[in-house]
């Protein structure tokens, strides 16, 4: 799952005035086993590549990156159920399966072989790795896997706040749990870090969003991931089956749970190989607004791909 830098939240929450029309993607759209509709944006020309979204943005959080591999790929970026173009809401009967076939339909009507993944959506796709052979190479940064322990009363905690309607307090458990954002959030007390999140919050409501998504919006979508997380956090060593070649990939800012998922599942991996960027943070593949940096991300995505042919 990954995060927004909230110390520029404020500075995000500015609508778009002008008005123009981007030409850089197309969208589109496939329908899902059990009947869901999955929106996706399209980019450039080349060997068809997919990108998995992780928690907490929308495919335009992955604009720069699609844009920095579309010299040499066409590059598809689908929205995750219950985020984007793909709105449908969230029920308690979701499992890990449903993002599994919400995959092979992208992949059947692209004809990708190649899947980038982030986050909650690393997992999605070590999950589809086992089963569909279409998936032939994969880059992934940082699993959330938590090889100490999967943080269910937190989980259950935010399910709870998101049914309540209290979003600055599920943003609030979200940090505890994901360990992101700003370093002095874990000291401040609980309360006093609600009343400060309820105030881009608002101030979003007001102004609109900009070309992102609404963070009332996306807060709920996070029962998403963290039912993926319930399902799959804890059971990495499941994947040492997973025979396709694997790049992980991480910065050296993430949180400690991170770096330590990548350590063991390179271990369990029989093809991974893992790269790690000084500097980065789990927002790594967004776009740089969003505290990423997309180029030299995308630039180990084109090296390993290019490698393996």
């Amino acid at each position: 799952m990954t995060l927004f830098s909230f110390s520029k939240v404020q500075s995000q929450v500015v609508s778009d005035k002008a008005t123009y029309t981007d030409t850089s993607y197309t969208t589109g759209s496939v329908i899902s086993k059990d009947g869901t509709k999955i929106g996706y944006r399209q980019y450039g020309h080349g060997t068809p590549l997919v990108i998995v979204q992780g928690a907490m943005g929308v495919a335009y959080n992955y604009d720069q990156l699609a844009k920095a591999l579309a010299a040499g790929f066409t590059v598809y970026v689908p929205d995750r159920r219950g985020r984007g173009l793909s709105t449908l809401e969230y029920t308690p009967q979701y499992t890990i399966q449903r993002d599994v076939e919400d995959l092979q339909s992208i992949l059947e009507k692209t004809q990708a072989h190649l899947v980038f993944a982030l986050s909650s959506g690393a997992i999605i796709t070590l999950e589809a790795c086992k089963v569909l052979p279409a998936i032939q190479k994969v880059v992934l940064y940082e699993p959330p896997f938590y090889v100490k322990g999967v943080p269910t009363k937190n989980i259950d905690r935010l399910n709870q706040e998101v049914a309540e309607g209290k979003l600055a307090s599920a943003m609030v458990t979200i940090f505890r749990t994901i360990k992101v954002g700003p370093p002095v959030f874990a000291y401040i007390p609980r309360p006093v870090l609600t009343f400060l999140v309820k105030r881009p919050l608002e101030l979003e409501q007001k102004n609109g969003p900009g070309k992102y998504e609404y963070y009332s919006k996306l807060i709920p979508s996070i029962r998403y991931d963290a039912k993926i997380v319930l399902e799959r956090g804890g059971e990495i060593k499941t994947y040492h089956s997973v025979n396709q070649p694997i790049l992980l990939l991480g910065g050296t800012k993430s949180p400690k749970y991170l770096q330590l998922s990548l350590d063991s599942l390179q271990k369990i991996l029989p093809n991974g190989s893992r790269k790690i960027f000084k500097g980065l943070d789990h927002s790594g593949p967004w776009n740089k607004d969003k505290g990423g940096s997309p180029e030299l991300v995308a630039n180990a995505i084109i090296e390993y791909f290019k490698k393996l042919n």
